[in-house]
């Protein structure tokens, strides 16, 4: 009697659940993820409250979201002086879910409590990052992969650009594309359903995410997902945002209705975009194109490139954020496709090397000197400033404003003197004086102020304080 041939064990792909190598093990390669998180949780933290406390946040955009906030903890609706008396953000972007962050800002009313809670989101999204990576490739790989996310480029634009509602995202994309990897399609649903709050152009990622399920084999769920991000994003964009704007309309949409010739040249040129594409897949030697995964990169890429605005094209600001873990969970899936161990290992240190290459071009290199350097102009502002009593209105320069904005009402300078609205306070830095630079024109209108009324009362290293003469 012969003896049947062995049968072939069935290639594993990424999507598979992989199961636990043994105990200790297995314990140990878990708690990697967390202590990554912890560690860069503390980096980004002290980067982002450095910059603050040397007076190098702005206004726009830290203190227009501190605002935003504190009314959600006083239970009042979103509004921001600093965009215009009145001015209801959810009338400029949909971000309910900034409104978790109220009971926080109650016990912590400060803008670090804006800046840390950032830094635990996109530190949170290290996690699952990390985690797949160790199941797809070995412990020491997938760490590796998590250091080379923790450190990308996107995140660290994220950290260093104040505070921003997309540091919601993160996480939760983090979080739902880990499962959508792993195949447990109804729990990556549960993450995707609360982006929809996050930002208005979110709902496209939501309906990729909905398509990506239902090419998966889920029909009805697919199908579900694929529906709720259609409707809530037309609900958002034509009916919510419209309703809290005081134009009636959604001030972004000109910039995706705009014609400017063919369709394609639009996506792919200027060449900056060609390099924003490059930025995003080189740290993964290019291998996140081999997981589906990556696709759901698309909606967000789609809407930055085709709009007119050049602030969207390029690496600045804190735009790619939200694109850093789907790039690195697509890295992740991909390297569990692969049957070549040596190729995976060269994929993983082109990785980390690339990460480590670039980091003295990164914000978060100045946490090894500059961030810890005093402002030349920090304590001459916050003495002038504590004239200022609380529950004040005051019009401030860009890099003053989100110091007040936790116990005043803050305008933005000099944009509050082309309204009806008059501030008792004026607060202004004057460069040719010794204080610190800022926008530029904004000290063109100094001339005016006593025409104005306002009369110059006190001033500590070119950081000046007005106010109406009539007070």
């Amino acid at each position: 009697m012969s003896t049947p041939a062995p049968s072939r064990p069935r290639p594993r792909l990424s999507a598979d659940p992989v199961p636990s190598r043994g105990g200790d093990t297995h314990r140990r390669r878990t708690g990697r993820p967390h202590l990554l998180a912890l560690l860069f949780f503390a980096g980004y933290a002290a980067l982002s409250v450095t910059k603050h406390l040397q007076l190098r946040s702005t206004g726009y955009d830290l203190g227009i979201f501190e605002q935003a906030v504190r009314a959600y903890a006083q239970l009042r609706t979103p509004v921001s002086e600093l965009k215009g008396a009145g001015y209801n953000l959810l009338g400029d972007h949909f971000h309910p879910i900034l409104a978790t962050l109220a009971p926080l800002y109650r016990l912590f009313p400060t803008p670090l409590t804006l800046l840390t809670a950032q830094a635990a989101l996109l530190a949170l999204s290290v996690i699952p990052v990390t985690r797949l990576a160790i199941r797809t490739t070995t412990p020491r790989l997938g760490t590796a992969i998590g250091i080379a996310y923790g450190l990308s480029w996107g995140l660290q634009k994220a950290v260093a650009f104040d505070f921003h509602e997309i540091a919601f995202a993160v996480p939760l994309l983090a979080f739902c594309l880990e499962r959508l990897a792993l195949r447990h399609w109804r729990t990556a649903a549960a993450w995707a359903a609360p982006l929809v709050l996050v930002k208005e152009d979110l709902p496209l990622t939501v309906t990729a995410i909905g398509l990506y399920i239902l090419l998966s084999g889920r029909r009805r769920l697919g199908t579900a997902v694929l529906a709720y991000g259609v409707l809530s994003g037309l609900l958002i964009v034509l009916v919510v945002i419209p309703a809290f704007n005081p134009d009636g309309h959604y001030d972004y949409l000109h910039t995706a209705t705009q014609a400017t010739g063919d369709p394609l040249t639009r996506l792919l040129l200027p060449p900056q975009k060609l390099g924003t594409l490059l930025a995003l897949l080189a740290p993964t030697a290019f291998l996140a194109l081999r997981s589906p995964l990556i696709l759901l990169a698309l909606p967000t890429l789609a809407w930055r490139f085709w709009s007119t605005n050049p602030a969207y094209w390029g690496l600045g600001y804190h735009y790619s954020a939200v694109l850093m873990p789907i790039v690195f969970l697509a890295f992740a899936d991909a390297l569990g496709r692969l049957n070549r161990p040596r190729l995976v290992t060269q994929a993983v240190a082109v990785s980390v090397t690339s990460s480590l290459l670039a980091l003295p071009f990164l914000p978060l290199r100045d946490l090894a000197g500059p961030a810890w350097r005093p402002s030349p102009w920090a304590d001459a502002a916050r003495q002038v400033m504590a004239a200022v009593p609380d529950g004040a209105e005051i019009a401030a320069v860009n890099y003053l404003a989100p110091q007040l904005t936790s116990r005043a009402r803050v305008y933005r300078f000099p944009q509050v003197l082309d309204t009806s609205t008059k501030p008792e306070w004026l607060l202004i830095s004057d460069p040719a004086r010794g204080g610190m630079p800022d926008f530029a024109g904004e000290l063109s209108r100094l001339p005016e102020l006593p025409s104005l009324g306002y009369r110059l009362v006190m001033e500590r290293s070119g950081i000046q304080l007005y106010r109406l003469a009539d007070r």
